[in-house]
């Protein structure tokens, strides 16, 4: 490949390979980003804490081969904080693994099924916002203590999810999404908005159960009887539905329910829509735990940490030969690559099968 005069390979060799896509496609708009939600962080944190956010993955090493087709996240300086739009797009893609491993291997070992339940309520203002998510934790403890729902559900893994409406009117793209509500409150594209400046928590749930729970009345719970419950467990009747489904594939690629729990909190349009919207979700979702594992899949979480379930890891069939470093000069990503030493490839192949992407293998 030819190098310019500093020795690092040109912007324009990197992007047109599959590792480039990534860096440039994926890694750049969202270090853009961190650089914004960095100003957003300021008045939250210490002094070390934003200087780590905001020089997170300021460089990055990647396992691939020669012509960087194959990619392999080898090290990197992640600031690890909830609110970085780097570290939790990472995490949720090792979350939407890692669920999905928890999954198969409780379907396979015990012989459990899953339903995938959404509980919601009526949007609040931002005031209300962190009152309203204690009242969701309350009330998800209170519907599982239930003795009809205690005596069939083996474990549950939740994930808390908010979301904000910051348009004044009702755009196209809002009618299409909420489009019975709009009808029933007789509204239509360009009238003012009744939910605009509010915020919608709302709980993913994927629950275990027993295979017989489908076909057994004693068993089974309707989605009027789960209403009912929640309505009576949020202490609130104008809650008008719950969605819930039994779940048809654990495999990551087409299961929604996976894909829904492992996804971020807050989805960073909303998340760095403006700064008095960032410090609505900062207050709210600081020092929560947002993601729950219990009972069955509790226990599963430990079996995973142990090794105990590598079996249902996709194997890595692919070879490294080459590390590429990025480093980040300010508006870019700048990229050098060398080949590995036969010692160095050896090792990092072996141990590529057995540890997840993003964890360091030296």
């Amino acid at each position: 490949m030819k190098k310019n005069q500093e020795g690092e390979l040109l912007k324009s060799q990197v992007k047109n390979t599959e590792l480039g896509k990534e860096i440039f496609e994926k890694y750049m708009p969202k270090k853009d980003l961190n650089r914004k939600a960095a100003d957003y962080m300021e008045k939250h944190v210490s002094v070390k804490t934003i200087s780590r956010f905001e020089t997170c993955s300021s460089w990055f090493q990647h396992l691939t081969n020669k012509e960087m087709s194959v990619k392999r996240l080898h090290k990197t300086d992640a600031c690890g904080n909830r609110f970085c739009p780097i570290c939790t797009w990472k995490k949720a893609k090792k979350d939407t693994i890692k669920i999905s491993i928890l999954m198969e291997a409780v379907k396979e070992i015990e012989g459990k099924e899953f339903l995938f339940l959404t509980l919601t309520a009526p949007s609040v203002s931002g005031e209300e916002l962190r009152e309203e998510i204690d009242q969701f934790n309350q009330a998800i403890n209170r519907l599982f203590q239930r003795r009809n729902v205690k005596r069939v559900v083996k474990g549950y893994i939740r994930k808390l999810e908010v979301t904000t409406d910051q348009e004044k009117y009702v755009t196209e793209e809002l009618y299409k999404r909420k489009k019975d509500y709009y009808d029933y409150r007789g509204l239509k594209v360009g009238d003012p908005n009744p939910t605009y400046n509010t915020y919608h928590p709302h709980m993913h749930i994927i629950v275990v159960v027993n295979k017989s729970y489908f076909n057994m009345p004693s068993e089974f719970i309707s989605k009027a009887e789960w209403l009912g419950m929640w309505r009576s467990c949020m202490k609130d009747n104008s809650i008008t539905q719950v969605d819930v489904k039994k779940v048809r594939s654990t495999k990551t690629s087409n299961s929604n329910a996976v894909l829904e729990i492992a996804k971020y909190s807050a989805k960073g349009n909303d998340l760095y829509h403006s700064e008095a919207v960032f410090d609505t979700f900062y207050m709210a979702l600081k020092r929560r735990q947002l993601i729950v594992y219990s009972g069955m899949m509790k226990d599963y979480v430990k079996k995973f940490k142990d090794g105990k379930l590598d079996r249902f890891k996709k194997e890595n069939e692919d070879e490294y030969t080459h590390l590429l470093q990025s480093v980040w000069k300010g508006s870019t990503y700048g990229s050098k690559l060398r080949e590995l030493t036969q010692e160095e490839m050896e090792m990092y192949n072996e141990r590529a099968k057995f540890i997840e992407e993003g964890e360091d293998i030296d």
